[in-house]
């Protein structure tokens, strides 16, 4: 049972280590597509749910499973039987995987955030010109109604 945990241990994060080994090499070309192109070809959605996603592998590998809790048998168990367990939990350097895995998750964070806030920005900004627009618009009306009142503008006279 010393040798026999830390293995099924070490198995569990290696499908977690795949895992997010897929997603890395997945998205490692948004970054490079943004730098070059200016933009990404995600929706916001998209993006979104590439974020709770993350977030579900993260929370899988720090929250819900084992991979870094020693078994309470091993708290009732010899010291020889823990001395074991110790032993091949460090030679498979799993606190160390762990470690790595967390780094991961947090890069690709921090590169989901920024295509959210980039995205969050393009749509401020489609926003700002509409305002801008309309703000011309009001002006032009304001400057039509100004010279006609004035008198600069001709009336007509609709005929019914």
């Amino acid at each position: 049972l010393g040798i026999v945990y830390p293995l099924a241990q070490s198995t569990k994060l290696k499908k977690y280590e795949s895992r997010i080994q897929s997603r890395v090499n997945r998205y490692i070309e948004l970054p490079r597509t943004l730098a070059t192109t200016g933009t990404v070809e995600l929706s916001k959605k998209e993006i979104h749910m590439l974020i709770g996603t993350i977030f579900l592998e993260k929370c899988a590998v720090n929250l819900l499973t084992t991979v870094l809790d020693t078994p309470d048998f091993f708290w009732d168990a010899s010291d020889a039987l823990c001395v074991l367990y110790d032993a091949i939990f460090e030679y498979l350097e799993i606190s160390d995987r762990v470690e790595i895995l967390n780094a991961r998750f947090e890069i690709l964070e921090a590169m989901l955030d920024m295509l959210r806030d980039h995205q969050q920005n393009e749509h401020s900004s489609f926003l700002e010109w509409i305002v801008i627009i309309l703000i011309v618009i009001e002006v032009i009306i304001g400057l039509v109604e100004i010279f006609g009142l004035t008198g600069l503008l001709p009336h007509t006279k609709a005929g019914i």
